[in-house]
């Protein structure tokens, strides 16, 4: 089965549907969804994307991103892709909304008015292979550093959404 995604205007109102891979093809704005999560100690959690991945295969980014479905809330989204990306269950809440615009090689282009929601997460997982590969808790001090010495290690929208977040929050 296809996968769509959500075609919107800048002021999120529907304007249809579209197969992923052709939206990302032709930099279609439409829906997505990133989530934060931090553990206790104010560490941010980050996912290796899967090595079999489209787009983006073996980078580091946000603990999820994705897209909501036409049926779907943000949230109910992003609660979805948390249990099928990674095997969990956390309470988050939305912090704000931007769009953004970014290429992701092989000629694909992210184009996407994306709700940012934020939580806390400390228990275990069960990591989808075909999504994740790895995860790991990172200081702030440390994920800025690394991003600086090894920006390739990174998802480019990861990079554009985490300084929306520091400078939203």
């Amino acid at each position: 089965m296809e996968e769509m995604v959500v075609l919107v205007s800048e002021n999120d109102e529907v304007l249809g549907q579209m197969e992923k891979m052709a939206a990302h093809e032709n930099g279609i704005l439409h829906r997505a969804f990133s989530v934060f999560l931090f553990n206790d100690n104010g560490e941010m959690l980050l996912q290796k994307r899967a090595a079999r991945k489209y787009h983006s295969p073996g980078q580091w980014t946000n603990a999820v991103c994705s897209h909501p479905r036409i049926q779907e809330t943000f949230l109910e989204g992003a609660k979805r892709r948390m249990m099928e990306e990674m095997g969990i269950e956390a309470e988050i809440e939305e912090k704000f909304h931007f769009i953004y615009k970014a290429e992701v090689g092989n000629g694909l282009l992210e184009h996407e008015l994306d709700r940012v929601f934020a939580g806390t997460y400390n228990g275990s997982f069960r990591l989808n292979p075909d999504e994740v590969e790895a995860v790991r808790y990172i200081s702030m001090d440390d994920l800025e550093m690394e991003m600086k010495e090894h920006p390739e290690h990174f998802t480019e929208w990861f990079k554009i959404i985490l300084k929306e977040y520091q400078h939203h929050l």
